[in-house]
């Protein structure tokens, strides 16, 4: 392994992303066809949005431009380096593909939410064998000597565990925000920028660490990949991604956020920098907070129905846009600014010591609520209403 260096391949990154983004763009008009040949078709049901059938199974070509960025890093004299660190971008790359797989036999075939299940558990299986998995992070008790909290170290099992839990939440999370043209695939993009960016970070401060490229390699190939997507998903859209794209977004960005959280050097913090020792925690909760709050409401209002978690229905948090008075591509932005607003946000006060930050923050969160609720304010002034 060659020492560390104190430069950032920023511009391998850059290349390996947009390399994603063309591969990507090139293959899903390949993938679209042969999604209609063998009959991989959305067709309207009661809870969709899209009144045609469209084909689906657009996650396969995502998944092609990832491994196609994977493969152009490995030859890249910088970024190879990463591979022989650390298995990380390995077995990601392989439990990608294994849940892209699984997810393209349901774009096919519809199977059961418990054959899903069982698949999603698998793949982060396949992570935790290549050592993608938690092995430690800061928690705000136990502190000695006058330091506040301390490092909870898991051993194997523990580890395992958490890392199976974060990847079967993320999976999920992404597959039920999947409901409008766009929105999964910008979520992902927003999410995994989000995630290279903090990534990055840890990069700098390690030095340049060789060790460390792996998180920022796996968020900036998916960022890539789901923008090179969004041409052929944005509304009207022309292929959905199904579950083979959501589901597969979901594991990157928990394989991602769980490669991070090994490279998080504790011993240079210090208490008073509590949210920069929780930065992997705090960025995964803002990267997928708009599809993790849409998921945990729609097993509290299913489960108080009595029908299963799984069932599906119309009221989720891009149905409540559209209910409102937004259009559909104002919903799917307006979902994008949340997201952004708040993953940037967590990942600027992680990586900067500045007030201005959250200020800014508390600016956008501001406009952001004000734009979304225009449309009931201007009814509720029109008269007769």
């Amino acid at each position: 392994m060659p020492p560390t260096s104190g430069l950032l391949p920023i511009r391998e990154y850059i290349l390996v992303a947009l390399t994603a983004t063309a591969v990507t763009y090139l293959l899903t008009g390949v993938v679209r066809r042969i999604a209609i040949r063998v009959g991989a078709i959305a067709n309207p049901r009661a809870r969709d949005v899209h009144v045609a059938p469209i084909p689906r199974m657009g996650g396969v070509g995502i998944y092609l431009g990832v491994a196609g960025a994977m493969g152009l890093a490995h030859q890249l004299p910088a970024l190879s380096h990463g591979f022989d660190a650390s298995f990380d971008s390995v077995g990601v790359l392989l439990a990608a593909g294994v849940i892209s797989l699984i997810g393209a036999l349901d774009d096919r075939f519809e199977l059961d939410a418990w054959t899903k299940l069982a698949g999603q558990v698998m793949c982060a299986g396949i992570l935790v064998i290549f050592g993608v998995q938690w092995v430690s992070f800061w928690v705000p008790w136990g502190g000695t000597g006058g330091s506040f909290g301390s490092v909870l170290v898991l051993d194997k099992n523990q580890g395992a565990l958490l890392t199976v839990v974060m990847v079967v939440v993320m999976v999920n999370a992404m597959n039920f925000v999947d409901g409008l043209d766009g929105l999964a695939g910008g979520l992902g993009f927003i999410a995994a920028a989000a995630t290279c960016a903090f990534s990055l970070g840890l990069l700098d401060s390690s030095g340049g660490d060789v060790g460390t490229y792996p998180p920022a390699l796996i968020a900036a190939t998916l960022a890539g990949a789901c923008l090179g997507f969004l041409p052929y998903n944005f509304q009207p859209a022309k292929i959905f991604m199904g579950d083979s794209g959501s589901m597969m977004i979901g594991l990157m960005l928990a394989g991602a956020t769980t490669s991070a959280s090994g490279r998080v050097p504790y011993p240079q913090f210090s208490g008073k920098d509590a949210i920069a020792l929780l930065s992997p925690l705090v960025v995964v909760a803002a990267v997928l907070f708009v599809p993790l709050l849409d998921l945990i409401m729609a097993v509290v209002r299913r489960t108080r129905r009595g029908e299963s978690p799984f069932a599906a229905d119309k009221m989720h948090l891009h149905h409540r846009l559209l209910e409102i008075g937004h259009s559909q591509r104002r919903a799917v932005l307006l979902i994008y600014l949340w997201a952004g607003i708040l993953a940037f946000g967590a990942v600027s006060v992680t990586l900067f010591d500045d007030a201005a930050a959250l200020w800014i923050i508390g600016a956008g969160l501001v406009f952001a609520v004000v734009v979304s609720i225009i449309p009931r304010l201007r009814s509720r002034n029109q008269p007769g209403t």
